[in-house]
């Protein structure tokens, strides 16, 4: 199997902007894995993830086949448990599509992307991971803009990440997404230094 010689992942909390860094990569051909909405579609496609998750939060979790999202996030927002219940399900799934996904790809480097690469672990398989920072009420304005969450629902998301300082301290590369920042500058420098 002929792998990509790294990989590098990419994380941030909620709002930081690491979809768009995601999307600069992009435009320089490289592959990107998107973890968190590979996530969202294992979901209904992994029939084994979706039986262990009926089997853990019962039927209504489903709704005519769909995951019904929002009954979902207020069980285990609301608890500490069961999120590690479902985190306990879901991780290992994203790792296995992940690995699938990974023998398919013939670039020098890929990028990982996902919002909890420390908190599950995955940045352990990582050879070197990015991190991107902004304010928190920033990222909390971003949230609230682009979808339908509530400034509670987004703030209880916060608290479950990891801090901007403990993902700082992890990782090998920052980069700055507050207002004025200029992205592809901090990307580019980057991807000299890993292709380097």
């Amino acid at each position: 199997m002929n792998n990509p010689t790294q990989i590098i992942g990419l994380t941030g909390g909620i709002g930081s902007g690491k979809s768009t860094v995601a999307k600069i990569f992009e435009c320089h051909g490289i592959p990107i894995y998107k973890a968190d909405d590979h996530a969202k579609d294992l979901y209904t496609t992994d029939l084994v993830m979706k039986e262990q998750v009926i089997q853990e939060f019962g039927e209504k979790v489903y709704k005519e086949g769909q995951l019904d999202r929002a009954y979902l996030a207020s069980v285990v927002f609301a608890n500490a448990e069961r999120l590690q219940a479902l985190n306990a399900i879901v991780h290992p799934a994203v790792a296995r599509h992940f690995q699938h996904w990974l023998g398919a790809q013939r670039a020098p480097c890929i990028i990982r992307e996902a919002a909890i690469l420390f908190e599950s672990g995955s940045y352990k398989d990582c050879d070197a991971v990015i991190t991107v920072n902004a304010s928190e009420e920033l990222r909390i304005e971003r949230s609230i803009a682009r979808d339908t969450s509530t400034r509670q629902q987004i703030e209880d998301r916060i608290s479950k990440q990891w801090t901007d300082d403990q993902r700082q301290a992890k990782a090998d590369f920052i980069i700055t997404n507050n207002l004025g920042d200029l992205l592809i500058p901090q990307v580019n420098q980057i991807i000299e230094k890993i292709t380097g």
